[in-house]
């Protein structure tokens, strides 16, 4: 307890002191998004999109019983997969007098959203997955309306910029070949929900504040804490507590970003069963400070979350009884959840004549992460120890030009003492970016 309480301490001294620095480089796919559908252009549409596909290899046992019994796999054969993580289509569209819409397809992994896995938490059983009701991930639908720059109001399905991935999630906008580990592993991740949101952008600052749906408690669980609970397995979203979040960045100093956000909102009676969870709130809050540096040749970004979750003793019991059939994971669910990360990289062609360009560049980079689903508990709730977790990682970033990258990356899990660390081997390609008309 003692060393997590350092730790936290340190990681909110550092990007505290971080935060004294303030940033200035936005130009990423997400707020090109904001501001295509309404630029001066020859045609009132825009297309664009991300996507990525990875093959990996793991040097590690891919048995469910590799936490619960891990000195039997601890000299296991490795294994290997290839994936496509995202493949998101954006169109948008300018009605004209201030009046835009935006929407975006994603399709994870390749596939519906429905998925057979071996569940690690519980009996090595194969289950049928079902991340969210539907056949493709609708991750973007909003109309908006502009009345200037400093103000704008979003109504529909919206991304919730909580964290420095939600906000900043196109492939080009991280080194790692996956998403950063830490906060992909706590918070849903793209996080998209309904509602309604404000936002407006100055020469150094940009706010957003939204009204939307709370998360379902239903669906918590100790592996990603609260991270599925954005989901629904249904045909709608349930919504009868309310949440609210913001972000606010700053640019002042060149080069330079820095935001700070948050979430809060009840989650208890989000499910179809709310007598169970009579008289629990379970409420969900969480605050984040992230920065941004691209200057001088050199990319370092950084981010701390942390979130709480009340009734966790008491959440945990109603999922843990819930029906066998039920979306539950019933599995226990830390009161506390936190995660810290940063990465630099350089550009080694900056320093190279002939292969020095404006879009032509090769990253060599270096990443810490350090996340707890179950940083802390509550009441008779056993913390999972597995679930602590550094990682370490290292690699390069080709990119021939503007939205195009080609990763390569190795990656060290290291999981406390009784477990066995984790190694990876990835090699990715990616792009991202708006298409002229």
């Amino acid at each position: 307890m003692l060393i997590k309480k350092g730790i936290l301490i340190v990681c909110m001294g550092l990007l505290s002191a971080g935060f004294c620095m303030i940033n200035a480089a936005d130009d990423n796919y997400n707020n090109s998004n904001e501001s295509a559908v309404t630029s001066e252009k020859k045609s009132r549409l825009t297309l664009g999109g991300y996507g990525e596909a990875v093959m990996s290899r793991m040097f590690y046992s891919s048995n469910y019983k590799r936490y619960s019994n891990a000195a039997l796999y601890k000299d296991a054969d490795s294994h290997g997969q290839f994936d496509l993580p995202h493949v998101v289509f954006f169109a948008g569209y300018d009605f004209g007098n201030g009046w835009t819409m935006g929407s975006e397809i994603e399709f994870e992994h390749g596939g519906t959203e429905s998925a057979i896995e071996i569940e690690e938490e519980e009996t090595g059983e194969y289950e049928s997955e079902i991340e969210r009701g539907g056949e493709v991930a609708l991750e973007q639908f909003w109309i908006q309306k502009s009345f200037r720059d400093e103000l704008k109001i979003r109504m529909g399905h919206i991304i919730v910029p909580v964290g420095l991935t939600n906000q900043y999630h196109m492939p080009t906008e991280f080194f790692t070949v996956y998403r950063p580990e830490g906060e992909a592993a706590i918070l849903p991740c793209t996080w998209h929900e309904t509602g309604i949101s404000l936002w407006g952008r100055t020469k150094h600052w940009r706010y957003e504040a939204m009204f939307i749906a709370g998360l379902d408690a239903d669906r918590f669980g100790g592996k990603d804490w609260i991270k599925d609970g954005a989901g629904s397995p249904y045909e709608f979203k349930m919504a009868t507590s309310y949440a609210g979040a913001f972000r606010v960045d700053n640019y002042s100093v060149k080069g330079l970003r820095v935001g700070v956000s948050g979430y809060a909102g009840n989650s208890a009676s989000n499910s179809l069963k709310p007598d169970s969870y009579r008289n629990v709130d379970g409420t969900v809050t969480i605050g984040s400070l992230d920065l941004l540096y691209d200057n001088y040749n050199t990319i370092v970004r950084g981010n701390f979350v942390y979130g709480r979750l009340s009734d966790s003793e008491k959440i945990t019991k109603i999922n843990m009884e819930s029906r066998k059939d039920s979306p539950s994971p019933k599995t226990p669910i830390g009161s506390d959840a936190m995660c810290l990360g940063v990465e630099a990289g350089y550009d080694i062609f900056s320093q190279i004549a002939n292969l020095k360009t404006k879009e032509n560049k090769l990253y060599i980079f270096g990443r810490y992460d350090y996340y707890d689903s179950m940083y802390k508990t509550q009441g008779n709730i056993t913390d999972n120890e597995c679930w602590e977790r550094r990682r370490i990682a290292g690699g390069l970033n080709y990119m021939p030009m503007k939205g195009l990258v080609v990763k390569a990356e190795f990656s060290h899990r290291i999981l406390k003492s009784q477990y066995n660390n984790e190694n990876t081997l990835s090699l990715g390609v990616a792009y991202s970016g708006l298409f002229d008309m």
